[in-house]
């Protein structure tokens, strides 16, 4: 497919030149920087939280996260103030 690998099974497309030649995974915000442990994102749309009554609002700052292979595309964890640790996907995050 061009510049792009495909998985047969499950139709999954990604570029091989955002995986590094380790095999580790980059993983990158919604502006397409590159994060690592322990960088400050900040939240860039509202969510509702499950088994919460709260929104985890816009320009929620969460610091110190972690990169993990978490439930499906959530790949940080963090703690975020007033909700606790969560994971979260790197498609709703920016970089602080």
């Amino acid at each position: 497919m061009g510049a792009l690998l495909v998985c047969p099974e499950c139709a999954h497309e990604w570029n091989p030149a955002d995986v590094e030649e380790e095999g580790a995974r980059v993983i990158k915000d919604s502006s397409g920087n590159i994060l690592t442990d322990g960088d400050d994102v900040t939240i860039i749309k509202d969510m509702k939280v499950k088994g919460s009554s709260n929104t985890l609002k816009v320009g929620t700052k969460v610091r110190g996260i972690r990169l993990v292979d978490g439930p499906g595309d959530h790949d940080i964890e963090a703690k975020v103030d007033g909700f606790g640790p969560m994971n979260l996907k790197s498609s709703i995050v920016r970089k602080a």
